[in-house]
Parts: C-alpha cells; sequence; structure tokens
C-alpha cells in the first residue's frame, strides 16, 4: 500500500505545473507546445513543438503525426508504438501551451494580434483579450475571415451594436483556430 502511495505522489509531482486547462474535445494543432513522459524513462521526456504538417519526433519510434488528435488519443499512440520495446510504459501527455490555437483580431482594437484559444472562445470574448475598441470602431460592421472544410475563406458578419443591446445573442458564435476578426474603421461623414 504504501508503495501505491509512493507511486501516487510521484506521478501527482511529475506533472508540468504550467499545463494548460482545456475542453474535452481539445485537438492539438501545429505550433501547440506538449510535454510527453514516459513513467520510469526519464530519457525519454520531451517537450515537444508540434511543426507545421502536424508531427514530431520521439525517441525510438520516429514521426509521429499528432494534428488533430486529443492529448489522450496521442498517448494511446505513443504507448502503442512504444509497448514491443517498453512493455510496462505509462505515457502521459499534456498541453503545455496550446500556441496553435489562436485567432487573430485586427483593426480599429486597442491591442490587435493574436489571442489564444485555451478553452473556447467567442468573439465578443476575443475583443475583450484585445482590448476593446478604439473610438473610431465601426462596431456594426465586424467580420470574422474563417476558412472551411475545403480550404476556402468565408465571411461571416457580426454586430457588436446589437449585441450590447440585447440583440440577436446567438450570433456571438465561437471562434475555431485561425479565424480573424476583422475590426473596420467608421466612416467619418
Amino acid at each position: 500500500m504504501m508503495k501505491f502511495i509512493f507511486i501516487f505522489m510521484l506521478a501527482i509531482l511529475l506533472i508540468p505545473t504550467n499545463a494548460v486547462a482545456l475542453d474535452e474535445g481539445y485537438t492539438i494543432l501545429p505550433g501547440d507546445v506538449l510535454q510527453v513522459s514516459v513513467w520510469k524513462e526519464l530519457d525519454m521526456d520531451r517537450e515537444i513543438v508540434i511543426l507545421p504538417d502536424g508531427s514530431f519526433s520521439f525517441p525510438l519510434i520516429g514521426t509521429i503525426n499528432a494534428k488533430g488528435k486529443t492529448p489522450v488519443e496521442l498517448q494511446e499512440v505513443i504507448l502503442d508504438k512504444l509497448k514491443y520495446l517498453i512493455p510496462e510504459a505509462a505515457v502521459t501527455v499534456v498541453v503545455k501551451a496550446p500556441l496553435g490555437h489562436k485567432v487573430s483580431v485586427i483593426g480599429e482594437v486597442q491591442t490587435p494580434g493574436d489571442v489564444l484559444l485555451a478553452s473556447s472562445t467567442t468573439v465578443t470574448q476575443a475583443l475583450s483579450q484585445a482590448g476593446g475598441f478604439t473610438p473610431y470602431a465601426d462596431t456594426d460592421d465586424i467580420i470574422i475571415v474563417r476558412k472551411n472544410k475545403d480550404g476556402e475563406k468565408e465571411k461571416i458578419e457580426f454586430s457588436f451594436s446589437d449585441l450590447s443591446k440585447g440583440k440577436n445573442l446567438d450570433h456571438d458564435i465561437d471562434l475555431v483556430p485561425g479565424d480573424i476578426v476583422i475590426v473596420p474603421a467608421s466612416g467619418l461623414f
């Protein structure tokens, strides 16, 4: 019993303290930073950045495609490839930084740039993270540019003015990685 308690406490101590709390359906994308640990194999513990093609290299098993997998699915893939080499392996995959999960907010906001999506984030939340609007923002004609499944860009119109008046609350959609939120300048005349 004491051995079990010691192993459990050791496992808790090995979990990275800067891990990010993520949604259950979180999928790994290029740019994400992962911590991969193999129990009792300290030489195999790695901090990994997912490459632009969605892959990474891991000792003893080579290149693995992680794009679109959840951390649990990736854990199972690594464990499956290691089980013949290390029969009692226990693998842990933790997302340290969801750097591949970001949207861009540009135009008439206080702090234009990228916003990380650690959990589901709506248009209004992203605008808030960008510091809100400048005095010159046209809050009626905000546009979200999104790539669809075919790789084509589509335009989604968003009116913050309506939302702030309690209208069209269902238009405050969840953003997806790669979205671009554009806040245009209002016409002066």
